[in-house]
């Protein structure tokens, strides 16, 4: 199994953004991408120096669909809308 996890830090962090984003994520991948067995998303709440505004942990039993995932037509649309209302982002992807 595999976790990809990503933390986003945003132009706008505000509360009512971060809904919004998370929103537009989810119903862009959820359900509709083989291969991903688990998504959610998150948005931080501590806001401290070092904290990401966004997480967001998907699931995946091989590293082949992870690929799949990567390529796949509706992640590709969802990335592109995160490069537009992001400033940063850092990945962890690891096997448990």
């Amino acid at each position: 199994m595999i976790k990809h996890v990503v933390c986003y830090k945003l132009k706008d962090n505000s509360e009512e953004n971060k809904q919004r984003v998370i929103k537009r994520m989810m119903m862009g991948m959820k359900d509709r991408i083989p291969g991903l067995l688990s998504i959610e998303m998150g948005s931080d709440f501590m806001g401290s120096e070092r904290s990401y505004d966004l997480v967001l942990i998907e699931t995946f039993a091989t590293r082949r669909d992870m690929d799949g995932y990567l390529a796949h037509p509706a992640h590709q649309n969802v990335r592109r809308f995160m490069k537009e209302v992001r400033t940063d982002s850092v990945a962890v992807d690891f096997y448990f």
